[in-house]
């Protein structure tokens, strides 16, 4: 069972090559290796984390054992991690490829969508299942590379502007968790984590603390915690659905997943548990607060993201059973809730060629399943019971009760507070996307741009295209007619509006019916998210064992350090 521990990172880098070699030659044979390649990780990772529950599984790489060797290991938590974050990025895949992503440009180099995509997924396993410091960097950096290439595809103006930004931050981090490396190296000799949580409790406070603030900060920026989240509403609204679904909802996450795995298994005794909780209650206040105040959707759920990621820094923060319990339970609901989110945004860029609210309406009449598949994220995000975000909000708050401190009880209001805003929140998107009638404009006039230096080239395309169509209606001896709708706004021969943003930063076609692909593959996350309510009682005993072991810490050091 152990050899199948790094086939999650070598499956998706072995088929990177296959999909490279591929092209846009084999189109249909490069999307088939991605889907099979990930469907293939998340039968593995599904029996990871069966496997797991009955002890921590590791692999030494080459057979060279700790500090020389690359050591990886799958226990309750990274289990449960790479099976949720397996099913989310299949959905993902294939809601792009309902969306023609991977095709739909030959002038823009989009043959590297899948080989970035799946050396993205390959960068998450390897920080899930890393065993020591320095393969989780390396396994951040494989994610800096691929995220960068999917920031930017099509390379328009905006994309690249956000995709610096995002780059630049990341190698802050990076120099900062490279610093972090160093200085462990230098004090214990080893950077594996199972020897240093030994080795660190001979050292002076000064020293762990040290390393414990950089590496938090390190884990915080990719978390997108207050305050060093300020790049996230800029970054991720630029850049494509799916790939706007994926960061937000799931590479957010890795920073948390390392904040969990270094808080317990490096830094017991929660000596900086109170400025986490202070930081907690920043992200979530000031995170929701800027969400109430965008009227763009994307903006809007950027702004939800950081302020949620507050919930699961506070189980941190307490630092017991039931508060790591209730952070993994919210990780797993965050996940899934928020990429779900983003595809649907997604849908509806696509269904009223924009997200900006003040310009939409009458979705619930017009669009009712796209209604449908965002008014249960919705209230799952907002903790309307019985969904998993009321779980895993209760489970948390009634930790924060049970710690009795007064910093814990300011954090159970404000937990209910940034709740009852973040139901606020979704009840006004709901309300002006949805609920009110469709306002005048809202189906825009020809093609709307992502920023104003496209729309000299793109006007210049719109009137070739017109030009070409006019041709080729005169040489079959047919009147040179434009398509037009009812209202006299040009279309496409296949149907709709050209209006709303694509992979390539230009534009796509808008229809009244978004491709089938696109609405199962967020049917699919949508039942993902009801499977947690479905399976609570199960789920909450997966997390409350994979919480104890974290805390005692020896069955995972006794798994790596056995000869």
């Amino acid at each position: 069972m152990n050899a199948l521990v790094p086939l999650p990172v070598l499956l998706p880098l072995f088929a990177t090559g296959l999909s490279l070699a591929a092209g846009i030659r084999l189109k249909r044979f490069q999307r088939f290796i991605s889907v099979a390649v990930l469907t293939a990780v998340v039968v593995i990772s599904v029996v990871l984390m069966i496997a797991a529950d009955d002890g921590p599984l590791s692999v030494h790489l080459g057979d060279f054992a700790p500090p020389l060797g690359i050591t990886l290991v799958a226990d309750r938590l990274s289990g449960l991690m790479l099976t949720v974050s397996s099913l989310v990025t299949l959905c993902v895949l294939v809601y792009s490829l309902g969306q023609g992503m991977a095709d739909k440009d030959d002038e823009t180099p989009l043959a590297v969508f899948h080989p970035a995509y799946l050396i993205l997924v390959a960068g998450i396993a390897c920080t899930f299942l890393a065993g020591d410091l320095m393969n989780l960097f390396v396994g951040f950096e494989i994610m800096l590379v691929s995220s960068f290439v999917l920031l930017t595809l099509g390379g328009t103006g905006p994309r690249i502007r956000a995709g610096s930004t995002y780059v630049i931050i990341s190698l802050l981090s990076s120099m900062i968790f490279l610093v972090a490396i160093a200085i462990t190296y230098a004090a214990t000799g080893t950077v594996n984590f199972a020897q240093l949580a030994e080795r660190f409790d001979d050292l002076s406070l000064g020293v762990t603390t040290l390393v414990q603030a950089m590496l938090l900060t390190v884990f915080g920026i990719k978390a997108a915690v207050f305050p060093v989240a300020a790049w996230v509403p800029d970054s991720y609204p630029t850049a494509p659905a799916p790939v706007t679904a994926v960061f937000a909802g799931l590479l957010t996450k890795v920073g948390v997943y390392c904040m969990l795995r270094t808080e317990t298994l490096l830094f017991p005794g929660n000596r900086l548990g109170n400025l986490l909780l202070v930081v907690a209650l920043a992200s979530m206040i000031i995170g929701i607060l800027g969400a109430v105040a965008q009227t763009d959707l994307k903006r809007l759920l950027s702004f939800t993201l950081i302020s949620h990621i507050g919930y699961m820094v506070f189980g941190i923060g307490l630092a017991d059973r039931a508060g790591i319990g209730g952070a993994i339970v919210y990780v797993v609901h965050h996940i899934t809730v928020q990429t779900t989110l983003f595809l649907v945004a997604g849908l509806i860029e696509r269904r009223g060629g924009t997200t900006e609210l003040t310009r939409l309406g009458g979705l619930a009449r017009s669009a009712p399943l796209l209604s449908l598949l965002f008014f249960v994220p919705a209230m799952n995000i907002a903790g309307i019971p019985p969904f998993s975000g009321f779980i895993g909000k209760l489970a948390l708050m009634r930790a924060g009760v049970d710690n009795g401190s007064v910093l814990a009880w300011v954090l159970v209001g404000g937990s209910t507070l940034t709740s009852l805003l973040t139901l606020y929140v979704v009840v006004k998107v709901w309300n002006l996307a949805f609920w009110r009638s469709e306002p005048p404009g809202q189906a825009a006039e020809g093609t709307v741009m992502e920023s104003q230096e496209d729309d000299a080239d793109d006007a210049d395309d719109a009137d070739d295209d017109a030009d070409d169509a006019d041709d080729d209606a005169a040489d079959e001896g047919g009147p040179a007619v434009t398509p037009q709708d009812d209202q006299g706004v040009p279309v496409r021969p296949g149907g709709g509006q050209v209006v709303a943003t694509s992979i390539t930063g230009k534009a796509v076609t808008t229809t009244k019916r978004p491709p089938r692909t696109m609405l199962a593959a967020t049917a699919a996350t949508v039942v993902l998210g009801l499977s947690y309510t479905v399976l609570a009682g199960p789920l909450a005993a997966y997390t409350d064992r994979s919480a104890q072991e974290l805390l005692t810490r020896t069955p995972y050091i006794e798994e790596v350090l056995r000869p």
